[in-house]
């Protein structure tokens, strides 16, 4: 996020001038600039002709430079020497820089420019672009069926801008109609000058998306006939992006071609984004028709919202005392004077009943009694909820580990646990059972010949050794000083 500092900068706009003058030359092909040629920009195109952007400050050279320097301190510029420019020796000693945009630094510029630039009343549907697709799928069918792989990538890639052209356009529409449906601000005459358009153009969508849906749908049928796998191959073989292996390439077509066949092929109990767009779209109908009710509604009584607050600030400049503009709030806005309750404090020695709340500390009182005014009382008892799916699918777990540990017990008194490995499983039930017998491992007083545990059906038995004794298992090897280990089978363990 530092890469867009110079946005919210105390010198932001010096900053988006310099930043104005590397994308200029960018599109001219030239990618290094020195602060020098950064002020020359800015003197020569600073003063836009016939536009409301106010003038570029007047910079220098000397000023420029620490301005380039921060933009390369927060990653958007990248910086290199150039000694070219020294034509002394004490010129050559001082470090001449030229500075270019990095690639991230320049997706944020780009992104605050396209901020900047941005007309957000432009919105409209694109209606026109439904024939277009079906010409490119019926096009990209015949390119796969012949094996054309240059014309499956340029139609396909057309395929892929044009559908996201058209959820751009048609995101950005119904967010700007919901803000002109929402705001109090219009004005009737302002809305019914362009309500007839609106209608119109909402309503052709509409009856053009329903027509053209199947027949998209059908012609992407056609071409899952001629071979979807083959489809992204061939894509991706064109693909000119080199720094992307062809593993992530394909995995980039594919998930486009999903996106692509869901807008108009429906999985199963889902629908389909053209009818979810369609959808919108008779919503946003029915919004427009019930602003134009309100609209026509307050012009044949001469009330809206705006005459009816101009009239009820003139009735509180009217207001001939303070009390009567008070009385005149509360009828308005429905507001009153707070409740005020009775009740007893718990400790009733502590706090005397006599005693005003304006001196007593404060009292706890329920939220009903706030509310409504009256004491909490006990409701009837809610009802149980069970998950008998959960609980039974957590006992068949349970029963799962447990049966996984008896047979790990088994396998662990099957033979001698110092002449082995162990593996994770039996690990696990020979540290239980080391933990069963280390209650009794550690006398008080005395000495201890030796001491068992059980766990699964078998029985640990831990004895004095002359020496060291080492168990070799799947997480390491557990060294016991004096103390031997022997695991058996236990009697109630064994079968008959």
């Amino acid at each position: 996020m530092r890469l867009f500092s110079f946005a919210s900068a105390e010198k932001r706009a010096e900053y988006l001038w310099v930043l104005r003058a590397f994308d200029s030359a960018r599109a001219a092909y030239v990618v290094l600039l020195h602060a020098d040629d950064v002020a020359r920009w800015i003197e020569r195109n600073g003063h836009p002709a016939n536009s409301d952007e106010p003038d570029a400050p007047e910079l220098t050279g000397a000023e420029i430079g620490p301005l380039l320097e921060q933009l390369h301190q927060w990653g958007v510029l990248e910086r290199s020497y150039d000694g070219t420019r020294a034509a002394t020796l004490a010129e050559y000693r001082n470090r001449h820089f030229v500075y270019q945009f990095s690639q991230a630094g320049f997706q944020a510029y780009r992104a605050i420019a396209a901020v900047l630039d941005a007309r957000l009343d432009e919105a409209s549907l694109s209606r026109l672009v439904l024939p277009e697709l079906l010409s490119d799928l019926q096009a990209l069918a015949k390119a796969n069926r012949e094996g054309d792989p240059e014309r499956v990538y340029r139609t396909l890639r057309r395929l892929d801008a044009a559908l996201t052209d058209m959820a751009a356009r048609a995101a950005h529409f119904y967010l700007s109609l919901g803000d002109l449906v929402r705001t109090t601000e219009i004005t009737p005459e302002s809305f019914l000058a362009h309500k007839d358009a609106l209608l119109a153009h909402m309503r052709e969508f509409s009856m053009d998306l329903a027509r053209f849906a199947p027949r998209l749908a059908g012609a992407i049928g056609e071409i899952e006939e001629t071979g979807v796998d083959e489809l992204i191959e061939r894509a991706a073989r064109c693909d000119e992006r080199v720094l992307l292996s062809f593993a992530e390439r394909q995995a980039d077509w594919r998930a486009r071609w999903v996106g692509l066949r869901t807008w108009f092929v429906a999985g199963e109990g889902e629908s389909t984004e053209a009818d979810r767009l369609r959808e919108a779209t008779m919503s946003a109908i029915a919004a427009v028709l019930s602003l134009l009710r309100r609209v026509t509604d307050s012009r044949k009584g001469g009330v809206s919202r705006e005459s009816a607050l101009r009239h009820l600030a003139g009735w509180f400049v009217a207001a001939p005392t303070a009390d009567s503009a008070h009385a005149l709030y509360d009828a308005v806005f429905g507001l009153g004077r707070p409740r005020h309750l009775a009740m007893e404090h718990p400790d009733a020695e502590l706090i005397p009943p006599v005693r005003s709340w304006w001196e007593a500390p404060p009292l706890e009182i329920s939220r009903t009694l706030a509310e409504t005014g009256r004491p909490p009382s006990a409701g009837a008892p809610s009802r149980i909820q069970r998950n008998d799916a959960s609980i039974r699918r957590l006992r068949e777990a349970q029963l799962d580990a447990q049966r996984a540990r008896a047979q790990a017990a088994k396998s662990l008194a099957a033979a001698d646990v110092h002449e082995r490995v162990l593996d994770e499983r039996e690990t696990e039930v020979l540290l239980r059972l080391l933990d069963a017998a280390s209650t009794a491992w550690v006398p008080v007083s005395g000495r201890v010949a030796g001491t068992t545990g059980s766990d699964s059906g078998v029985t640990l038995t831990v004895s004095e050794h002359p020496g060291s004794t080492v168990v070799r298992t799947a997480r390491g090897l557990l060294h016991l000083n004096n103390r031997r280990l022997e695991v058996k089978q236990s009697a109630r363990g064994k079968r008959p």
